[in-house]
Order: C-alpha cells, then sequence, then structure tokens
C-alpha cells in the first residue's frame, strides 16, 4: 500500500459530517468545552516541549516556563468547569476521594491495575 492508497482508506473511516454532526457542534457550552481541550492540550504539548528541550537537547531546564505552562492548563481547567457547571475545588474534591478509593493507604500497582470503576464513578456523579 502507498501513501495515497492509505490516505484514500482513511478517508472511507472518518465519520462524515453532517447535520447532526454540526448541530452538536452549535451548543455554546460543546463550543466551550472544544475550547477548553484545544487549549488543555496545547498548554500541556508546551509543558512537555519544555521538559523535552531539557532532557533530549541538553538545554537549561526553564521552570519559570514550566509553572506558567502549568498556569495555562488551569486556566482552561477553569473554563471547562465554568462551561460544565462544576467548581475547581469541587471536582479537586471529586478526584481526591476517587483516589483514595482506588489507593486506600498509598499507590501499588496491584490497585492501579484492579480498580473498581463503579465505586469511583458513584463518587464522580457526585
Amino acid at each position: 500500500m502507498n501513501f495515497n492508497e492509505y490516505q484514500e482508506q482513511a478517508h472511507c473511516t472518518e465519520a462524515p459530517v453532517g447535520s447532526d454532526m454540526l448541530l452538536r457542534f452549535s451548543h455554546p457550552k460543546k463550543v466551550r468545552l472544544i475550547h477548553a481541550a484545544m487549549g488543555m492540550c496545547t498548554e500541556a504539548g508546551e509543558f512537555q516541549d519544555q521538559l523535552k528541550r531539557h532532557l533530549f537537547y541538553g538545554k537549561p531546564l526553564d521552570c519559570v516556563n514550566l509553572a506558567e505552562e502549568a498556569a495555562d492548563c488551569l486556566w482552561y481547567i477553569a473554563l471547562a468547569c465554568n462551561a460544565l457547571g462544576i467548581s475547581m475545588e469541587e471536582i479537586a474534591k471529586r478526584n481526591i476521594e476517587k483516589l483514595r478509593t482506588r489507593y486506600p493507604d498509598k499507590f501499588t500497582e496491584y490497585d492501579a491495575e484492579h480498580r473498581d470503576l463503579a465505586a469511583e464513578r458513584k463518587i464522580l456523579e457526585g
């Protein structure tokens, strides 16, 4: 298979952009969530790039930049929480409760592999 054939075959498996999909994109809440998701990915990538430059290219580790990128991620998380109608305090609380359920004493590889997803979901649902 060459790349032109691959590209043609890949196109056949893409979700069609139809009126149903466009309708799902038309809601302001969903647009805000897309903005938040794209921003989180971008800022996380910039955080990772700083580490890559340090670890693989020998550049000095710029902790000021890392803190800035972490804060930028936080901004997009705040945007997502606002769009979802939940406070950052509440998601932080639920996250810790979920982790306490997963790791009652401390992290173990066993607990990481044998999670009670139903119990975790119940906590996340509040």
